[in-house]
This record gives C-alpha cells, sequence and structure tokens, in this order.
C-alpha cells in the first residue's frame, strides 16, 4: 500500500530566464514499511526532495500526498533527519530528545515523558552519555542524538537526508546498521538519501538513482536476504552484480568525458630534474629503493611522557610505483606522509629519495591534502603557476604557462582556468590542487585522503582523472586513504597500517590488476573482490581497537 506519492511533481527556484530547475517531473510512490534509498549525488536535488517530503517546501507543479491527503507543511508522522546535528548546545543529550516529545506529546506526565526520554536515549546507544551536552560528544554520537530525537516524535516514516556523510568509515557503518535495526523492529517507513552505493544496497528494498538533470533515474530492485553482513557481502554474487550495475550506471549519466588533450607538454626539466615528458613515462621504471623508509619512529612529548605514534615504520618502494597507505583512524597514516613531505620532523630512523636523505619541505616531494588550500582570490592558472615559476626558473614564461595550461587541462579544467578558486565547486577545486602537484614535476608525489571531502560520484570522477595523469608520468606516488575499493583501484601495492599507538606496517598486498584501470572495469575483475577480501579481513581484525600480534620483519619482508 502506498503511504507517500509524489505525482508529477518539479521544483524551481528563481523565476523567467533566471529560474534554476532543480527537479522535474518526479513520479514516485513509497509504500508502506519499505525502505527505499534515493541514490543522488552533488546538485541532484536530493535534499530539495527530502524538503518536499518532509512538508518544508511546496513544489512548483504537482502535488504530494500523505496517506491520500496533500502534504502543506511539517507534520509529525514524518520524521526528518538531517545531516547536520542542529543540536541545542546547552541542553543535555536527554534535554535535546526532551524538546521533540514535549512539542509531539505536550498531555503526557512528566515521568511518562522522562520514561520515553530514557527509552530512545538507550536505543541509540547513549544511555551512559545522557547527561553530557553536544560539546563532549563525537561526531557520531551527536549524529545518534538526532536520530533519537527524530524517534522520540514516533513517526510513521523517517526521512533521512545523508545523516551519515560527515562521520568517519566505522562511525558511519554502525550508525547505518542501528538504523537498520530500528526499521526492523518498528516496521517504519523509512526514505534515505546517500551518495553511498555500498550502504544503499546493504539498506535498502528499493534503490532509485536521481539523474543529474533532476529526473528519477533507473530503479533496482535488492532481493538480497536480511540480515546483510558487509564482510559476507563482499562473496555474495547478487550483491557483486547489483554493485556493478548501480556503480556503472552512475557512472554512465554522471560521469563525462571532461579530460580533453589538445596541449603538449613542453620540453623543459625543474631545478629537481627529470622531464623530457618525464623520461617518457619514466620508461622501463624500476629502480629498486627509489624510496626506502627505515626504521622510521614518530615520537611526540606529552605531559605522561614520549608518545610513540609511529614505530620500526620500514618500506621499500621501487621508481614509479604507487601505494596505497591504509588503516583506522589514528593508526599514523597521515604522519608517516607527512614526515615523507618533510612537514613533519622525524625522530628516529630516516627516508631516503633517489639516493638523498628527506629534511624538509622540497617542491620535488609534492603533497596533495583532503583540502586544496588555494588562494581564493587567485584563478585556477595562477594557483598553479605560483609553484611552476619556482621549479623551472630558467623556462621561458610561455613555457612556464604551457606547463601550467597543460596539467589543468589533463585534469579537465580546460574551461574554467580563468575562474577564481572561490568560484569553483569543492571538486574543481580538488582538480587545481592534483593539477598544482602535477605541475611540479615531482619526484614523488603524496596524496593525504585528497577525495575524502567528496561525494561519491565526484570522488570516483577525481579517481579517474587522477589515474589518467599519473599514467602519463608513472611518478612515485603515496596515496592515504579509508576507502579500501580506493586503496585497490589506484596501488600497486596496498599497505595496511596496525592500529595506534605504536603503529607499524601489518600487512602488505600486491595488487597484480591490469593498468590502466578504470573502477567499472575491476568491479567485473575476477582477483577484484579477492584482494578486497584480503584488505577488509585485515581492517575487521582492527576494527574495535584491538591490538593482534603484530607481525615479525621477517613475515612482512616475505610480502
Amino acid at each position: 500500500m502506498s503511504i507517500l506519492k509524489l505525482e508529477n511533481v518539479s521544483q524551481s527556484f528563481g523565476t523567467g530566464t533566471h529560474a534554476t530547475h532543480v527537479l522535474k517531473n518526479i513520479d514516485l510512490e513509497v509504500q508502506e514499511g519499505e525502505f527505499l534509498v534515493l541514490l543522488g549525488f552533488s546538485g541532484t536535488g536530493k535534499t530539495t526532495l527530502i524538503n518536499l517530503m518532509a512538508g518544508l517546501e511546496q513544489p512548483s507543479k504537482g502535488k504530494i500526498t500523505y496517506r491520500g491527503k496533500p502534504i502543506t507543511g511539517p507534520g509529525p508522522e514524518r520524521g526528518v533527519i538531517f545531516q547536520s546535528y542542529s543540536l541545542m548546545p546547552w541542553l543535555t543529550v536527554s534535554g535535546n530528545v526532551r524538546l521533540a516529545v514535549d512539542t509531539v506529546f505536550p498531555k503526557l506526565s512528566k515521568a511518562a515523558k522522562a520514561e520515553k526520554v530514557a527509552h530512545y536515549v538507550n536505543m541509540v546507544g547513549l544511555g551512559h552519555a545522557a547527561s553530557r551536552r553536544p560539546a563532549e560528544l563525537s561526531g557520531g554520537m551527536r549524529q545518534r542524538v538526532n536520530v533519537a530525537r527524530a524517534l522520540a516524535m514516533n513517526p510513521e516514516m523517517l526521512l533521512l537526508d545523508e545523516p551519515l556523510s560527515a562521520l568517519d568509515a566505522l562511525t558511519r557503518a554502525n550508525l547505518a546498521d542501528e538504523i537498520e535495526h530500528i526499521w526492523e523492529a518498528d516496521k517504519k517507513t523509512c526514505v534515505l538519501i546517500t551518495n553511498d552505493v555500498d550502504e544503499a544496497i546493504i539498506l535498502a528494498d528499493r534503490i532509485i538513482a536521481l539523474n543529474p538533470d533532476g529526473t528519477l533515474g533507473q530503479e533496482f530492485s535488492v532481493t538480497i536476504p536480511r540480515p546483510r553482513d558487509r564482510m559476507e557481502m563482499n562473496t555474495n554474487d547478487t550483491f557483486k552484480g547489483l554493485r556493478a550495475d548501480v556503480t556503472k550506471y552512475l557512472m554512465d549519466v554522471g560521469i563525462e568525458a571532461k579530460v580533453e588533450g589538445t596541449r603538449l607538454l613542453p620540453d623543459v626539466t625543474p631545478i629537481h630534474g627529470v622531464p623530457v615528458a618525464v623520461s617518457e613515462a619514466q620508461k622501463g621504471t624500476v629502480q629498486h629503493r627509489y624510496l626506502d623508509f627505515s626504521q622510521l619512529h614518530k615520537v611526540y612529548p606529552t605531559p605522561k611522557g614520549p608518545l610513540t605514534v609511529v614505530e620500526d615504520f620500514n618500506l621499500k618502494i621501487e621508481r614509479g610505483e604507487f601505494i596505497s597507505l591504509i588503516g583506522h583512524s589514528g593508526c599514523g597514516k597521515s604522519t608517516v606522509l607527512t614526515m615523507a613531505a618533510g612537514l613533519n620532523e622525524i625522530s628516529k630512523g630516516g627516508i631516503v629519495l633517489d639516493g638523498t636523505h628527506v629534511e624538509g619541505a622540497d617542491p620535488e616531494r609534492a603533497v596533495v591534502f583532503q583540502s586544496p588550500n588555494l588562494f581564493p582570490w587567485l584563478s585556477a592558472k595562477e594557483n598553479v603557476a605560483i609553484g611552476v615559476d619556482k621549479v623551472y626558473p630558467r623556462a621561458s614564461q610561455a613555457e612556464r604557462q604551457d606547463v601550467v595550461e597543460y596539467y589543468l587541462e589533463r585534469v579537465g579544467l580546460g574551461d574554467a582556468m580563468d575562474k577564481s578558486a572561490c568560484d569553483l565547486s569543492n571538486g574543481m577545486q580538488q582538480r587545481v590542487g592534483i593539477a598544482r602537484a602535477f605541475a611540479l614535476s615531482p619526484k614523488l608525489l603524496l596524496l593525504d585522503e585528497p577525495f575524502g571531502m567528496l561525494d561519491s560520484l565526484t570522488r570516483w570522477e577525481l579517481q579517474e582523472v587522477l589515474m589518467e595523469v599519473w599514467s602519463r608520468t608513472k611518478v612515485t606516488a603515496i596515496c592515504v586513504t579509508h576507502d579500501v575499493d580506493e586503496a585497490i583501484l589506484l596501488a600497486d601495492r596496498v599497505v595496511m597500517m596496525t592500529n595506534g599507538p605504536q603503529a607499524t606496517i601489518g600487512k602488505i598486498t600486491k595488487v597484480d590488476l591490469p593498468r590502466p584501470r578504470t573502477r567499472k572495469a575491476l568491479l567485473k575483475h575476477p582477483d577484484y573482490y579477492a584482494y578486497r577480501q584480503e584488505v577488509l579481513d585485515f581492517l575487521e581484525e582492527y576494527e574495535h581497537g584491538a591490538t593482534p600480534k603484530k607481525p615479525t620483519k621477517k613475515s612482512i619482508a616475505a610480502e
């Protein structure tokens, strides 16, 4: 039976030639008791759609009904959980939940209200933190309060607008599991908007894609029996087939071919040597121990004494090799990267790049951070030119300009290189960051979760851009990531780190998959999920802060 219905719904903002058409001709029925996932990405109108269902906005065209009656505003039968927490900072966990109870159940006795608040606070696992204020809670705990507050209104339907997107991967997975348990226990109707394909498949009865033009796209039925265990899904053929189909659809409708190629890289050499199209993409490469981490330690002083964050990190990397560094939060991945960049002092041991000890920052080691840190008042071209002017002092102005434009074109910004950084989207700004790093023609490229702040589709797109540009230079690269699929997609070897403190290398997996790689092709490769399982097994072993027996140096060397 249909509980919520949208008939020929469109939504526009502005008028006439200035109108922005966000949603177009949406026909959708949500069945009572189902878990529907709308899979949308930046700019597809997903938040607008949730706002229309919640009654926070009225459509420009068409009608929306709930149990056959027009939706004219918000109602307690539709509980909304947004991406941002919107908690009252001066109230405790219980106080924030009590606000909802007071609003919806004003005639309940004080004792009954207290019982209801305690029930929902305990349901989301925050009984131990009921008296804490939001400032004393982690991001995941604050979102749990948001969930408890929505549930305390006892809605018939839950509308969830990317409630997990600001959380780290482990917290996100745990909270998604809790939402599923609540849905199953109370048999509520749920509509979730997300940009995560795996999350959609784990939770949904039905998945509908939102197209970039504001229309509804293909519908996918999820027939995998519940409960759906995340680890077991990796060996489930139905999951793998559905994952490949949804990914292919989203990439086909959402990722256009933006990589152009009209410019040539000029024959100029930076101050630290190499180019001539980076020695013809490093020819046969292979220079053993081109990058050598030897007995690397990082120790920080604390009031309680020295704290060893990274311990005895040993890794030999060949020239032109791409390494992914993965592990749980706090395992020292970024610490290793910043030491390699010369931005963080080495406490013990050493790092040798191309025969020279790493000491201090140097443009021969280029870094791309999670945030691109551009000068907002400069154009994309000017932001890249700052570094290029420094590393190509003997090149003419025209040659340096060619270098800048070549790499901006390669990352798909051929038509936007004169725009100010402040006028670019997050994804476009990160493209500038990638172009800037490659334009330095570094000996070593260091990437610290470069796509971590982006939605899935933008992340996929930039991963393809990164691989395409990397294939033209074969620069030695290390990418820190928490994303298993990203780690395998990019790397020749995936290096897994144990939990911190005293984190070290726990396992190394060599990824023998053909290059050039695309996400669609890899999802169909017979060996892909075996590599994925190796990494997932390692991460699960360390998932709850456990410290399993550390591998011996001998076992790591063997890998």
